[in-house]
């Protein structure tokens, strides 16, 4: 085993583009996906495509996960834990149940290696351009051997203290963006039934205090038509369950998360569970009987800025 070889598993819509971001021109990346078809990404890249997951525990030191949902990172962990030891640390990114996080963590530490939860949060293409915000928790030790890695990937990243902090933060942003999304969508309704034109209405909210991340970076793409932000009806969802899950373990009345809930179950009905979140605007638009666009929006969001130096951010 070679210190300081990266693993990262999961090549998917937001894994990729991680990925794209460690690739050094004299140390190889590796990488796994249990679908090849993401390899063709990494054509003419520095990269050494393992067989299995047991291939990324064999060479790397240090192994990133970024999975679609708390089951295939259990797939993954139980696949690895056999021939993990003590100079391995875990740098799991996905949006997973903190309680199962830390479920895992404690099977890992006893193999003796570390773990750092890592959720990003920030969009796609601040993931393109390593400008994403990355959210850490676990042990500070591990925390700064892991900041010269994780500063590749992101600019602002927050330590958040103990293991499941980080997953819970994210649940609760991601929470907080799908809630901006509707109301977005309702908002910019209004505005068509009005006879407003809605690159206006777009950027009176940008300047106003009615404004959000969400209409900064989503609004263009539904009134572009395209819709594409990359994150999907079916992980909505699932980040959906778990923040209820949360509230529900201390009975917190959540009135707005059960409505949100049940109006994304309905997008999955009648639009897909892989189309994209932002489509969930179209039953607005169907309900409305109108459609929401405007000239010079851009069909996908990039990330304007070059790549910013990693902050250690201080609360």
């Amino acid at each position: 085993m070679i210190k300081d070889n990266i693993g990262i598993i999961g090549l998917g819509n937001v894994g990729s583009k991680l990925a794209n971001n460690l690739i050094r021109k004299n140390k190889k990346l590796f990488i796994f996906d249990k679908n090849k078809k993401t390899y063709s990404r990494f054509i003419k890249k520095n990269v050494f495509k393992c067989k299995s997951t047991i291939d990324i525990v064999k060479n790397c030191t240090v192994i990133i996960t970024c999975l679609p949902n708390p089951s295939s990172v259990d797939q993954v962990l139980t696949s690895i834990l056999p021939f993990i030891n003590q100079k391995h640390l875990w740098i799991e990114m996905s949006t997973t149940d903190n309680n199962e996080m830390k479920r895992l963590s404690k099977i890992f530490r006893k193999k003796k290696g570390d773990v750092l939860e890592c959720p990003i949060t920030g969009g796609e293409h601040r993931a393109a351009s390593g400008n994403i915000s990355i959210l850490v928790s676990g042990n500070k030790k591990s925390f700064k051997r892991a900041f010269p890695i994780l500063s590749k990937m992101g600019h602002k990243i927050l330590f958040c203290g103990k293991l499941g902090n980080a997953s819970i933060l994210k649940v609760i942003t991601n929470y907080l963006a799908s809630l901006h999304l509707l109301g977005i969508g309702e908002a910019l309704a209004v505005a068509k039934k009005n006879k407003l034109n809605l690159g206006l209405t777009h950027k009176a909210i940008e300047i106003s205090s009615g404004n959000s991340f969400v209409n900064e970076t989503e609004t263009k793409v539904i009134l572009s038509g395209s819709y594409d932000v990359g994150f999907t009806m079916d992980l909505v969802n699932k980040d959906l369950g778990l923040f209820i899950k949360l509230a529900e373990e201390y009975n917190i009345p959540i009135r707005l998360g059960y409505l949100i809930k049940k109006i994304f179950m309905r997008g999955i009905n009648e639009l897909g569970e892989r189309s994209f979140s932002t489509s969930i605007i179209k039953l607005i638009e169907k309900d409305c009987k109108i459609k929401m666009r405007d000239k010079n929006f851009p069909k996908q969001l990039v990330d304007l800025q070059s790549k910013q130096k990693a902050i250690n951010l201080k609360i």
